[in-house]
């Protein structure tokens, strides 16, 4: 005789009403192959690091998680930004004066891989479809997605996750 045994059952729509926090849908982009630019000083796109989510109700909160494989070809400083349409969300606003802001950055040492994984909460206010996407901004040398260079042998994937969280 088979049993099933669970504490709650959340509806479809995310937790009961009242209730925020569940997760209604998830939208999963990987990219497995190089993407390289040598356009330094300036914001990039990342070309496969986008994905695109229609929420189900305009109160409900959009949950992105960015996981980057990087490197650049010289010793550089790499920002990354995130941006929803064309629209950049969840960027440094402090005091101190800075050539290029964004949600996550580093100093990049050239012989080593350099993972990076950032979340932000976003609030689209929308049903509509919306498209969230990364860029990168290094000072020097060429950005490297998804392996330390041509000759090193190491690789690795990058990804964007988008999740609906009932409001």
């Amino acid at each position: 005789m088979s049993q099933l045994k669970v504490n709650s059952i959340v509806p479809v729509g995310g937790v009961a009403s009242g209730q925020g926090g569940g997760i209604i849908q998830t939208v999963f982009e990987q990219k497995t192959n190089d993407f390289t630019t040598t356009n330094d000083d300036a914001f990039n796109d990342i070309t496969g690091v986008t994905a695109t989510i229609t929420p189900t109700s305009s109160s409900n909160k959009i949950l992105v998680t960015v996981s980057l494989t990087y490197n650049t070809s010289s010793n550089s400083n790499v920002i990354f930004r995130l941006l929803r349409g064309s629209t950049a969300i969840g960027n440094y606003t402090g005091s101190i004066s800075v050539v290029a802001t964004g949600i996550a950055g580093c100093k990049i040492d050239a012989n080593r891989p350099s993972p990076t994984t950032f979340q932000f909460l976003d609030s689209p206010s929308t049903t509509s479809a919306t498209t969230y996407k990364v860029q990168e901004f290094h000072n020097a040398g060429t950005f490297i997605l998804n392996s330390i260079n041509a000759s090193s042998g190491f690789s690795g994937t990058s990804m964007i996750t988008l999740q609906e969280v009932s409001a």
